[in-house]
């Protein structure tokens, strides 16, 4: 169970959150204020210079970037000698990255470079096939597994570079995906031109992430450090050296990244050779930032223990089981559902084995129909209740979980002036987007249970006096704000 068993002893460790309910967590998590703390003394006791001076802080500096360095890949299980950890800003700039080095490989070897990506995945991945010559999205898990037995029997495919990226978890809906696929790649496609690259931004947010065996690894993770810790605002791509080739070829270089440069009288560089890192980190490090890693590693060690990702798969599976029955069973006065779910619920039932600890719903009046998800997030507001509505940057799952048609969205887009920041919530009554109440690390049953009583008493409609009566929003015409909206 928790080892912050009750709402007043996690507020002591997350102060900054006052009387507020966190349930955007999939957004982000926030920051023990302890870890906050450590980090500004830290950083207000010690001197941290850039590396790339020859000063003695500049070296300490360095020295202790490798150290956290080192001790990330310790966090997911990843071997040094296997692994290779590149700064950068967030999940969507470790994916911009791998596949610009991609393009310029690609071209550099005057091969095509075809992407295939998961129908699940965020926005920033999906944009990733702009910059290819060739891209499948995936609508089904088993469309990957065709995918790659296609490959392994296309002797043209070697004429090309192949890309399979897919996210760990659904930042929508907190759907697992299947894990096998790396190893399939390797084991039907004996070639050294198909690689894998999972977006582990939501999955690793609240599950262990484990890299110790390569053969069963993506050949690069995208991971957030922001999402897991909530601090520092931070990503990483995670490299395999022995996939690491594609990544040699990037046409663009920055200070830090080169050994010589010269540029007059000729165009010529050289970039460095010592380890992958060195060659794609570029300009001046976030250096206060990648101290406040080892700091953030250090606090949930101490919170949750040794394995603290394990103790949050574990606490956050159990709230969200907690959280998703209770939705399930609410009820309307004439026995109608409240709750339109869509994550991964078999018989109504939460299931953490595919399920992350998210719940992706629409809520419904009596009659079936939709009450807005801007109206719930407003209503939920009211009451401090933080959660996230809307299309959740994930295109695909939105249009797969709402029944969500091209042509459909084109019209809502250019007839209707739906826009995903700025939406039409409900149109021809069918919703554009969601309500997504996601746990974490800082989550206690007290959470969980302000939630259902909000939902139950705004709501859900009850019996008094033999006549049906819905709850105040009913009264005041709240429910009628979706009918003036046209249909398709």
């Amino acid at each position: 169970m928790l080892r912050l068993p009750d709402r007043k002893s996690r507020d002591e460790l997350y102060r900054q959150l006052g009387n507020h309910i966190w349930l955007d967590n999939a957004a982000t998590t926030l920051p023990p204020s302890d870890l906050l703390k450590d980090v500004a003394s830290d950083l207000g006791s010690n001197l941290y210079a850039n590396p790339h001076s020859n000063s003695k802080p500049s070296k300490d500096t360095e020295d202790k970037i490798e150290e956290i360095r080192r001790r990330i890949l310790q966090f997911f299980g990843a071997n040094t000698e296997e692994w290779d950890v590149v700064f950068v800003a967030n999940t969507t700039a470790a994916i911009k990255l791998l596949v610009e080095c991609f393009c310029d490989y690609a071209a550099s070897k005057k091969k095509g470079f075809r992407l295939g990506y998961h129908s699940d995945s965020h926005t920033s991945l999906v944009g990733a096939r702009e910059l290819a010559t060739q891209h499948d999205c995936f609508l089904e898990d088993s469309d990957v597994d065709t995918w790659i037995e296609d490959l392994a029997r296309d002797d043209r495919s070697w004429a090309q570079l192949n890309l399979l990226a897919y996210p760990g978890q659904s930042n929508m809906t907190g759907r697992r995906l299947p894990t096998h696929w790396p190893t399939s790649v390797r084991q039907r496609c004996h070639r050294s031109n198909v690689y894998t690259l999972l977006d582990a931004a939501a999955l690793a947010s609240t599950s262990p992430l484990n890299l110790s065996d390569t053969s069963r690894s993506p050949d690069f993770v995208a991971v957030s450090i922001l999402k897991i810790f909530g601090s520092p605002h931070l990503g990483a791509l995670i490299v395999q050296k022995q996939a690491a080739e594609p990544l040699s070829a990037r046409r663009y270089f920055g200070g830090g990244t080169v050994d010589m440069v010269i540029t007059i009288g000729d165009s010529w560089h050289k970039k460095k050779s010592n380890s992958l890192h060195d060659a794609l980190e570029y300009g001046t490090l976030p250096i206060q930032d990648i101290i406040a890693v080892g700091h953030a590693i250090k606090c949930y060690e101490s919170l949750f223990g040794e394995r603290p990702m394990s103790r949050i798969a574990h606490t956050t599976s159990h709230l969200a089981k907690m959280m998703a029955d209770e939705l399930s069973r609410l009820k309307h006065a004439n026995h109608r559902p409240v709750i339109q779910s869509y994550s991964m619920l078999e018989d109504g039932i939460y299931k953490s084995q595919s399920q992350g600890p998210i719940i992706a719903f629409n809520v419904l009046r009596p009659d079936g129909s939709l009450v807005a998800y801007s109206e719930v997030e407003s209503l939920a507001e009211e009451k401090k209740i933080n959660l996230r509505t809307g299309s959740l940057c994930n295109p695909g799952g939105l249009a797969k979980s709402l029944h969500w048609g091209p042509d459909e969205l084109r019209q809502a887009y250019n007839c209707l002036g739906h826009r995903c920041s700025d939406p039409t919530p409900i149109i021809g009554n069918k919703a554009t987007g969601v309500v997504r109440v996601s746990l974490g690390a800082l989550s206690v049953e007290s959470d969980v249970t302000a939630f259902i009583d909000f939902v139950k008493k705004t709501f859900v409609t009850r019996r008094k006096d033999g006549i049906a009566q819905a709850c105040a929003q009913s009264a005041t015409g709240d429910y009628c704000l979706i009918c003036t909206v046209p249909s398709l």
